[in-house]
């Protein structure tokens, strides 16, 4: 199973639109981070995990020719804004795309992407089969086991997911006992970490690396992380020998 990080940025994505501090001034490839997002892939087949604003570039900047299927963490914006672009898939695979997501998420795809859904559909919308999933309960998903994993960000849930020996966790704050013992076993672990001062819906990199070590996987990749946060070249510095920043393109062979 390859895993290829297609954005490693906060909502903002970095650089931050006029910001000029010193991570929005670097000229360093890995400082540039679009909107969070995976790339899975894996008896071949495709798999997305959330289509932010950034989607489309990211599809054609990763040169990905097919798309089989997207797992929805959450809701929000800098998740979903890009869905409607799954319809070139559409069209050169002739088939719709399964959108695998929690009851709330699905509630609001069908809301912001209402003309995919309605009963008088206009040529060229997106084809888009929503499947409802929740926490805890495994599904198959082209030969392999997804287990859907509830975080807290704030007090929104939010979905992460665990395929075979990797995690993927973004825009959480808080865990339950049950969603940690859902990824005990895990060797790569990929976990959100916004900066480094405390937020109200994010975790910090101190409480990244409190949740790694709670959960012991192999190997620790940061993702989610805002221009305050600090550059690469720094965040690698302050972070234990098993734990790294992950950045735009990077392909982690699980």
């Amino acid at each position: 199973m390859r895993v290829e990080f297609l954005g490693t940025g906060t909502s903002q994505g970095v650089p931050v639109i006029a910001c000029g501090c010193e991570v929005c001034r670097s000229l360093n490839s890995k400082d540039k981070r679009l909107r969070s997002s995976i790339l899975i892939q894996y008896n071949q087949r495709s798999i997305v995990v959330d289509t932010g604003p950034d989607f489309r570039y990211q599809m054609l900047r990763h040169r990905v020719p097919r798309l089989d299927a997207v797992l929805m963490t959450h809701a929000h914006k800098d998740h979903i804004a890009g869905l409607d672009d799954v319809r070139a898939f559409n069209y050169i695979q002739e088939q719709s795309i399964p959108i695998y997501a929690n009851a709330d998420t699905l509630e609001r795809l069908r809301t912001e992407f209402h003309y995919a859904f309605s009963s008088h559909k206009y040529p060229g919308i997106p084809q888009l089969e929503l499947e409802e999933i929740a926490p805890g309960v495994s599904f198959n998903l082209y030969g392999k086991a997804v287990i859907p994993i509830e975080v807290m960000h704030f007090k929104m849930p939010v979905l992460g997911f665990r395929i075979d020996n990797f995690a993927y966790i973004t825009d959480a704050k808080t865990l339950s006992a049950e969603s940690i013992d859902l990824l005990k076993g895990v060797e790569v672990l990929v976990l959100n970490a916004l900066q480094r001062d405390p937020h109200i819906s994010h975790l910090t990199m101190d409480e990244a690396i409190a949740l790694s070590r709670e959960i012991n996987p192999k190997k620790t990749y940061l993702t989610h992380m805002g221009h305050r946060f600090g550059t690469h070249q720094q965040i690698e510095s302050w972070l234990p020998e098993d734990i790294f920043p992950a950045f735009d393109g990077l392909c982690l062979d699980i």
